[in-house]
């Protein structure tokens, strides 16, 4: 697993979701390289790793947890939250944040839930613009797509693509709901599904729970708003 590292001070590891990775997805966290060093996993199947054929979250969250070191803030974005869900069960975090994570097995029976699960029942595209032209718009994400892809967008497509579906996690609850670290749920008011899978983790993990609209589903592109809310929620974790 790729790594990249900006900064110094106590470590924010910030883990991207699908099709945009490393800086792609967190390009407006830069500066909070002045206070922290972040630290950046570009999960396996993104470039520059090699392409996967398939991507679990199961052996990423393994691949996460191994990186993770004692007192590490983690924030995670997406398919990247489900992968750090999982690796922070095991995991003697400071502080765990997640955005939005598509942890729908928590969340089974609502609506809003099954509605968002059925558009995928079909299967989605297996081509890259196509898959991105059905997929971004259903999470709420804007992406302004040239012709051609750009190469690191079309390999990054191809990854989502390989992804195994995030429904599937079974988020250990219990043993969140226990660990001793602060937690935060960070949703963006403008999906129901989401609304309801963030709405169970913080009954379900005792989080702190934040609202932050404008930027649909990639909330960390707000830049300030989400930098300010992350750096507050870190500073009281560590008080």
């Amino acid at each position: 697993m790729h790594v990249e590292r900006l900064g110094s001070g106590p470590r924010l590891v910030l883990v991207h979701g699908s099709v945009a990775p490393g800086w792609l997805a967190w390009s407006a966290q830069k500066p909070l390289a002045e206070r922290f060093e972040l630290v950046l996993p570009i999960r396996s199947g993104y470039p520059p790793n090699p392409p996967l054929d398939a991507i679990d979250f199961a052996s990423q969250a393994e691949e996460l947890a191994a990186l993770l070191e004692p007192g590490d803030h983690l924030a995670a974005h997406s398919y990247g939250a489900v992968v750090s869900l999982l690796a922070a069960a095991r995991a003697p975090l400071a502080s765990l944040t997640v955005v939005e994570p598509p942890a729908f097995d928590v969340a089974r029976g609502d609506p809003a839930v099954e509605e968002f699960l059925a558009h995928f029942e079909a299967g989605a595209p297996q081509d890259p613009r196509a898959y991105l032209e059905f997929f971004l718009p259903l999470v709420g994400s804007s992406l302004n797509l040239r012709d051609p892809l750009p190469p690191e967008i079309e390999a990054g497509a191809r990854a989502a693509i390989a992804e195994r579906s995030p429904h599937e996690a079974k988020i250990p609850l219990e043993e969140l709901g226990a660990a001793p670290f602060p937690k935060l749920v960070v949703s963006g008011g403008h999906n129901a599904a989401f609304d309801a899978v963030c709405d169970v983790l913080e009954q379900r993990l005792a989080a702190q729970r934040a609202v932050l609209p404008g930027a649909g589903h990639s909330i960390p592109r707000l830049g300030e708003p989400f930098n300010a809310l992350l750096e507050a929620f870190i500073r009281d974790a560590s008080a």
